[in-house]
């Protein structure tokens, strides 16, 4: 039985007064709608002159323009999106086809897109989904990250933080050690398992335990707790996946959305900014959160996720 949080029973925001826009913020607004219409759009027209529309920015410049702004060209930058899911499709995903994904992914033939996959990530895609290598696909996505983790930050004057009534949940989880990077090794893991006991996330709530903080931790040392919430037994298997328990209890919640990237700005709002001003006390069990909606199945601004804070 999937089990999801209780209605809210109080709402607790930090009061924020509203900062006029100046020109720089309206001009990065601009191309903030560029980055947000190439994410939800990956299949579609993304040539210069499609996003310089968008933006409302002239064609002889939009080039110049953007590759000042990000230090990234433009082609280039949508080229490494749409690989980026790509990658994402081929390792998590079993159901789509590598041609699908090539034509999802803006190609006419496996071919072209075969070529470009190889010469982006380093592996072939048929060699990526078999066994993909996360290191080297992490230091050729670091450019991608650090940009849209400076250009795509959440709205933190908008974020809204509940107090909720958490149920206890039991869960099946499998508990990631080892350096942040490799993290998706574990993942594929969970999922092989998630798919042959027939607990799919529509099905079976999603939940991750944020035990330690990657930017604090030595790599060696570093945990990410991994869970589908399931009341059936959790038998004795090769992954790794036991029986646990998430305690219920009260829980500040809030929201986030969009790229796991941002996903520190959030939680450090709760304990930097909300956490103070709220007057609660924490209790001992890690922040979690619940999967919402999926990267690769829904574009990544618009992943999402609820994150808990256990309180007294």
């Amino acid at each position: 039985m999937v089990r999801h949080p209780a209605t809210p029973l109080a709402s607790v925001s930090v009061a924020r007064e509203e900062t006029p826009l100046t020109a720089a913020d309206a001009y990065h607004a601009r191309f903030r709608r560029v980055l947000d219409y190439v994410d939800a759009h990956l299949e579609g027209d993304l040539s210069v002159e499609r996003l310089c529309s968008v933006a409302a920015f002239s064609k002889f410049h939009f080039h110049k323009q953007f590759s000042e702004l990000y230090g990234l060209g433009v082609h280039k930058y949508v080229q490494l999106v749409r690989m980026k899911r790509a990658s994402y499709q081929l390792a998590f995903r079993t159901q789509p086809r590598i041609i699908d994904v090539a034509l999802a992914s803006g190609f006419e033939s496996h071919e072209g897109f075969a070529r470009a996959f190889k010469k982006t990530v380093g592996q072939s895609p048929i060699e990526f989904r078999a066994r993909p290598e996360w290191e080297p696909w992490h230091a050729t996505y670091q450019r991608l990250r650090q940009l849209r983790s400076q250009h795509m930050k959440p709205n933190t004057a908008a974020f809204e933080v509940r107090i909720v009534d958490f149920p206890e949940t039991r869960v099946a989880a499998l508990t990631h050690r080892g350096p942040a990077h490799s993290v998706e090794d574990s993942i594929a893991k969970f999922i092989a398992w998630r798919k042959e006991n027939r607990l799919p996330p529509k099905v079976s709530a999603t939940f991750n335990i944020h035990y330690d903080d990657p930017a604090q931790t030595a790599p060696e040392n570093f945990r990410l707790g991994m869970c589908a919430a399931t009341d059936r037994p959790v038998t004795a298997n090769s992954y790794g996946v036991v029986a646990d328990i998430i305690p219920g209890g009260r829980c500040a919640v809030l929201r986030h959305v969009g790229s796991d990237d941002h996903l520190g700005a959030s939680i450090r709002h709760l304990y930097a900014e909300w956490l103070p001003e709220s007057g609660e006390e924490l209790r001992d069990f890690p922040l979690f959160g619940q999967r919402i909606s999926f990267f690769p199945d829904v574009p990544e601004h618009e992943a999402c996720s609820d994150l808990f804070l256990p309180l007294k």
